[in-house]
């Protein structure tokens, strides 16, 4: 009996030509992507050395930062002005110690290396989406228009926004293009970056429950009905084990309250916004208030796009949250970053428009992210 030696390589070929063709489509947008956060990541950089301070603290050991150094280093248990560490999922820490372990880095280097993973993989993931739906044009412009969010300097900053970016948009592509396991595995993992990572696990439930409603032989396929059941574990998980911790099944939301954190349907929000009509505010909180408002309009405009259903799920899950949670009001435009899909209309917009219109508007955008994200890592007195 012989066998074909070329056989292996002939399957890892066919395995790879999939995710190779992928990552070459998005290589462009990619590659726009990098520059746009290298010249803020440089911005940051020089401004760092100017006044004495070293870029890897400023990016890796700052603000919530360095509640995920302390856990990497340490595991969970410690508390500050009543502030637990508990509030904070466990992936980024774990990235943390596992890179710090096998690479000569510090735990806030190992930090930023993953949060530039994940911005990558983020970029890849939400174009792989984009080009699905309207083709690899606006694919690029949706990637820029991400890197160019207001606060993106939190995008290469050892936090969990591009993480949990990276796995829910990948999830959401495996969703549309019906690869069921992929999707509830990532959405599990998604589960476990952020407290709304949950929204990933509700848009794989939604699909899931919509394919299965639609498709009558698609309920003999059991990865249809293995996503939605693996989806929502690593949520489930962690806010489980917080409970286990804390004195009860709901002892995640009262690690939250402790932070002052809590779902108030959005007056916090409202009473804010009607304060800063009268009183004066700092700058990051001006911002916030213009992404507050903006929220909600792009969600309609998603809608009335009729995009699958999935995204409009993830996206309402994460503006609701966003929009309906107490305190942090600066931090309300990087609550909402994973929320990518509020873009479509504006990249097919800016798409369309005319270089004269495009160029000095994605000019603009450019410069306005850099400068606010070199403020809110040097000058700001609020969280990013």
């Amino acid at each position: 009996m012989t066998t074909d030696s070329t056989a292996v390589p002939r399957r890892a070929a066919r395995w790879w030509a999939g995710p190779g063709r992928l990552l070459a489509a998005a290589a462009p947008a990619v590659g726009a992507y990098a520059a746009v956060r290298l010249t803020g990541f440089l911005a940051v950089a020089a401004y760092a050395w100017a006044t004495g301070k070293a870029p890897s603290a400023v990016l890796g050991h700052s603000w919530d930062a360095r509640w995920y150094v302390s856990i990497a280093a340490h595991g969970y248990g410690t508390t500050r002005s009543g502030e637990s560490d508990l509030a904070f999922f466990p992936l980024l820490p774990a990235l943390e110690r596992g890179l710090a372990t096998v690479l000569p880095l510090s735990l806030p280097q190992a930090g930023i290396l993953a949060g530039w993973a994940g911005a990558l993989a983020a970029a890849a993931g939400i174009h792989a989406v984009g080009r699905h739906l309207y083709g690899g044009a606006t694919a690029i412009w949706l990637v820029v228009l991400w890197g160019l969010w207001p606060n993106a300097v939190v995008q290469t900053m050892a936090y969990t926004e591009s993480l949990m970016t990276a796995l829910s948009a990948w999830a959401l592509y495996a969703v549309l293009t019906g690869r069921w396991l992929w999707a509830g595995s990532l959405a599990l993992l998604a589960g476990l970056s952020r407290p709304n990572g949950f929204a990933a696990a509700a848009a794989v439930l939604t699909a899931a429950a919509a394919a299965l409603w639609r498709d009558p032989e698609r309920r003999r396929d059991p990865r249809v009905w293995a996503a939605p059941a693996l989806a929502p574990l690593g949520w489930l998980a962690y806010v489980a084990w917080v409970g286990t911790r804390s004195g009860g099944p709901l002892g995640y939301f009262a690690v939250q309250r402790a932070w002052g954190s809590q779902f108030d349907f959005g007056r916090y929000n409202v009473e804010y916004l009607l304060r800063l009509l009268t009183q004066p505010a700092l700058p990051a909180q001006y911002l916030a208030a213009l992404t507050v408002v903006a929220a909600p309009a792009a969600l309609v405009l998603l809608v009335r796009e009729r995009p699958p259903l999935p995204l409009v799920i993830y996206s309402a899950a994460l503006t609701v949250v966003a929009l309906g949670g107490a305190h942090f009001f600066s931090s309300r435009p990087r609550f909402l970053m994973p929320a990518f899909p509020l873009l479509f209309v504006a990249a097919r917009w800016v798409c369309r428009a005319r270089p004269c219109v495009r160029l000095p508007l994605v000019a603009g955008c450019a410069g306005l992210s850099t400068v606010y994200g070199v403020h809110l890592l040097t000058a700001s007195s609020v969280a990013p």
